[in-house]
């Protein structure tokens, strides 16, 4: 059975899942995170199959999350390292860690990030932009933005979803001025 495409749907997190949507591509991302460059590190590793692995660093060159850059002429060998939309997938697999340490570590966190200048460990966490508060999602409307198409098929309009969930928020007692800034996601 052919996997399914998200890639034209008006929502980026449905984008994101089409691009990064299997733990392997995940996690070759978090390896290249920690520093791992070389298809054998990668391999090690992961014990992921050679074919598997291939096919995964190819995808994310592809997509522009890793640059492969020859270090050895003869035999020709090729690292993988992170370019900028790599690095800018750092916030996202914090998240995904500190919510993993939360609702899946039984011992607590496997592995901490430690913010050196500081000299603490991070605690990953949205934050609104403009009043630098922690957010939640009891606090914000998913609104449409300035990207979203205006031609989209009905089974895959969220419109309606978004005006249904404000006007839930808005039964519960909640006014558009109370809380923080609205912020968006999709």
């Amino acid at each position: 059975m052919k996997r399914p495409t998200f890639d034209d749907w008006p929502c980026s997190v449905a984008r994101v899942a089409d691009v990064l949507g299997d733990p392997w591509t995940i996690l070759l991302v978090r390896d290249a995170s920690h520093g791992l460059t070389r298809f054998e590190e990668f391999q090690r590793s992961l014990n992921i199959p050679r074919n598997t692995l291939s096919a995964r660093l190819r995808r994310l060159v592809e997509i522009g999350l890793l640059e492969r850059r020859l270090y050895q002429d003869y035999p020709p060998r090729a690292e993988y390292v992170l370019t900028d939309m790599g690095r800018d997938f750092f916030p996202v697999l914090t998240a995904m860690l500190g919510w993993g340490d939360r609702w899946l570590g039984e011992d607590g966190a496997p592995v901490s990030v430690h913010h050196v200048p500081c000299g603490h460990d991070i605690d990953p966490q949205v934050v609104c932009r403009s009043c630098g508060r922690p957010v939640d999602l009891d606090e914000v409307e998913f609104r449409v933005g300035p990207g979203y198409p205006d031609d989209v098929p009905e089974h895959l309009d969220l419109r309606d979803r978004f005006a249904r969930r404000v006007a839930a928020q808005d039964a519960r007692g909640r006014s558009a001025s109370d809380g923080p800034e609205v912020a968006s996601a999709g």
